[in-house]
């Protein structure tokens, strides 16, 4: 792999960070006119509905897997995809975006103690620091500074759903290096689209006041438009330059860029003119601190000769 790949998957990461983060803001707000399922349905129906077009335009060529591999991915996908976003925005119906965000940047640890499990070796000292650290930032922000709270488990319902999303999020994201070895990136992501939109619009069906069309028209066009927004920058989009930086970086890798979702969150919170406390500051310190420590403590810089 040459620098330039290298540097070009790098730039599309934080974009693609970028895109994720000032979804939380966007989604928060969009709540406020439609049922997260509602939301969710929509993002995923845009998406499908883009890269079903993409796909015929390009004119993409038949792609041949096994009966195995068909399941393996569309489960994988209906599981991290369908999860995460079940997990995340119905979460946020009950907790801030600030908060969902700095649970999800615990995504990178877990990605890598899930290969750890599945490849049977244990974590590194470094791993386990950074999980501590990182643990440490996100529990203070959640209980908002009352540690003691943790000790009671009475912490708000909407940070248990997204942590449970974040947990089918780091699993749906190790689980697509395997994948992306024999599936392109766009075909892949087509899936994981359908698949999340069968399985919200399944909950859409199971839940009788939830009503995605008349909710969705009934809208403003400010709620509209952050719908839309979601559907094309932060689904299709994002999924794509995420599943295109996991085949070219490796999973690990990848997914340290994910640092960045809970900044570009709290930029945007606070753009949106949403509260962003001096605590949730603190917890996004703390957890970037606690991710990328043991890699400045371990990088030798190249030495030049005089």
């Amino acid at each position: 792999m040459n620098f330039s790949t290298t540097t070009k998957a790098v730039l599309l990461l934080v974009l693609c960070a970028f895109f994720w983060g000032s979804t939380f803001p966007l989604g928060k707000n969009a709540l406020n006119e439609v049922h997260a399922f509602t939301l969710v349905f929509w993002r995923f129906t845009i998406a499908a509905v883009c890269l079903a077009v993409y796909i015929k335009m390009i004119r993409g060529p038949k792609i041949i897997l096994t009966t195995k591999q068909w399941v393996w991915a569309v489960a994988v996908s209906a599981v991290g995809v369908g999860g995460l976003n079940l997990g995340l925005f119905t979460g946020l119906t009950y907790t801030s975006a600030a908060n969902g965000s700095l649970i999800m940047a615990l995504s990178p640890l877990m990605t890598s103690l899930i290969a750890c499990i599945a490849k049977r070796i244990l974590p590194t000292a470094a791993q386990c620091f950074s999980l501590l650290v990182s643990l440490s930032g996100v529990m203070l922000v959640i209980t908002n500074g009352h540690l003691e709270t943790l000790l009671d488990m009475q912490l708000n319902h909407g940070d248990k759903l997204i942590f449970t999303g974040m947990l089918a999020w780091s699993l749906y994201t190790y689980c697509s290096q395997g994948i992306s070895r024999w599936m392109p990136v766009i075909p892949y992501t087509f899936v994981g689209m359908v698949s999340g939109a069968v399985v919200i619009g399944v909950m859409c069906l199971m839940t009788p006041d939830v009503h995605p069309f008349d909710e969705f028209m009934n809208s403003t066009t400010v709620g509209m438009t952050e719908i839309i927004y979601i559907g094309l920058f932060g689904t299709v989009a994002g999924y794509l330059l995420w599943l295109n930086g996991v085949r070219q970086l490796g999973s690990a890798n990848a997914s340290l860029f994910f640092n960045f979702v809970p900044v570009f969150a709290l930029f945007t919170s606070f753009l949106m003119g949403q509260s962003v406390t001096q605590l949730q500051l603190v917890g996004v310190a703390v957890v970037i601190a606690g991710l990328l420590l043991p890699r400045l403590i371990t990088f030798k810089p190249r030495l030049t000769k005089s």
